[in-house]
């Protein structure tokens, strides 16, 4: 698909590439041609204005700059005078093989292409006038200039092709991010899935099985059951994922007080630290304001208080901090004691179903969390980071304040 969409873009961009060149070029020749046919036809005229420019140059009629001759035709139509020392007429054939083919022209001006002349015709006393030029030089002069556009233009495409096809690349590499994410999301989502379904499907077999007691179907059951509100809290993890990628769920931002929802948030985890035996403390500076919407706020706040609660050391203490950064930002911190994150683990903490302690896969850690907090805080024109020292594994994120 990618290869696809990458041979896609390369054809658009040539093809625009092309049709520009084309169209630049065609404007130039047609622009050139017109411009020598013009500059052609008015010394033509000037020496119909004034036969004495005929005469040989290294006299002063600067308007001449082309080999001119010149017939005068009485009403017969024979040649009664010819003018010009450029060109042999003495071949009286072929000096009316030229008035032949002028009269068969119904403008007074035109093309003998066969012969390479212009012509223009005017009505004198003696007769009518009809002086001819030379335009091999013109015709040269655009030959030349066809093949300077065929080598300019081969160059620019074989230029524009190699420049398509390194942005292709470019252009084509968040869609391959996207589809890899994608392709990686399905196959975790499918993962997850797999194992709590594999037991319910045991558990169920087990249940149906007529030797089954009734202690062992009171096990099987809170087994089943255990694992169907696994699946749940899953699907509703990825279901709220979905939601914040395709902007769904997007609502009017509207202004709030982030230290009143972090105050809410901590007072609900207060009960969750004590029954685990962990110190638990918190500071919020009051009226720290913030645009968006309250209940992704709160989500953003359970997520980073209960992955502390998760991932705390035994005993380990954990702290909220909710602080002015500047004037226009605000500093959100959820710190706990517990086993320092590498490096590693830190750049890739906040992907989809990634957890730092694969121990704990069965314990309510689908490895979403983070990554909601992250779209979350994306979504608010925040940003969130992760680090880990003296001990103590650090959330941050940073929100603009209104």
């Amino acid at each position: 698909m990618l290869k696809k969409l990458r041979l896609k873009f390369v054809l658009i961009n040539m093809t625009i590439v092309t049709i520009m060149l084309g169209v630049i070029f065609g404007l130039l020749y047609v622009s050139t041609s017109r411009n020598l046919e013009q500059e052609s036809m008015r010394m033509m005229e000037a020496v119909v204005r004034d036969p004495r420019q005929m005469r040989p140059p290294g006299n002063h009629f600067p308007d001449v700059r082309l080999p001119f001759f010149s017939f005068i035709v009485d009403e017969d139509g024979n040649i009664t005078e010819t003018e010009g020392d450029f060109f042999d007429l003495s071949d009286e054939e072929v000096m009316k093989e030229f008035v032949r083919l002028t009269a068969e022209v119904q403008n007074k001006s035109g093309v003998l292409k066969d012969y390479n002349l212009r012509f223009i015709s005017a009505e004198t006393p003696k007769g009518q006038r009809i002086i001819f030029t030379d335009i091999s030089s013109e015709q040269s002069t655009l030959s030349h200039l066809i093949k300077m556009f065929a080598m300019t233009g081969s160059a620019a495409f074989l230029a524009f092709l190699v420049i398509s096809i390194l942005l292709s690349y470019w252009a084509v590499s968040p869609v391959d991010k996207a589809w890899k994410q994608q392709k990686q999301f399905v196959a975790d989502a499918s993962h997850e899935l797999k194992t709590p379904l594999t037991v319910i499907m045991t558990d169920a077999e087990l249940l149906s099985a007529p030797e089954c007691t009734g202690s062992e179907k009171d096990k099987l059951s809170g087994s089943i059951l255990s694992m169907s509100r696994q699946m749940r809290g899953l699907v509703e993890s990825l279901l709220e994922l979905a939601r914040i990628d395709n902007g769904s769920i997007k609502k009017e931002p509207v202004r709030v007080s982030f230290s009143e929802i972090a105050s809410e948030s901590a007072m609900l985890f207060e009960p969750v630290f004590f029954e685990r035996a962990m110190p638990f403390s918190y500071d919020i500076d009051p009226e720290i304001m913030v645009k968006g919407d309250p209940e992704h706020l709160k989500q953003l706040t359970g997520i980073l208080l209960d992955n502390a609660q998760k991932y705390a050391s035994p005993g380990g203490e954990t702290k909220l901090l909710l602080k002015k950064n500047s004037q226009r930002s605000c500093l959100l911190t959820v710190s706990n004691q517990g086993d320092a994150l590498e490096k590693e683990e830190l750049k890739n903490i906040f992907k989809r179903f990634y957890r730092a302690d694969k121990a704990r896969a069965m314990n309510q850690s689908y490895g979403l969390g983070l990554s909601i907090a992250q779209s979350v805080a994306e979504e608010h024109r925040g940003k969130i980071r992760a680090e880990s020292k003296d001990g103590w594994n650090i959330f941050t994120v940073e929100l603009p304040v209104c």
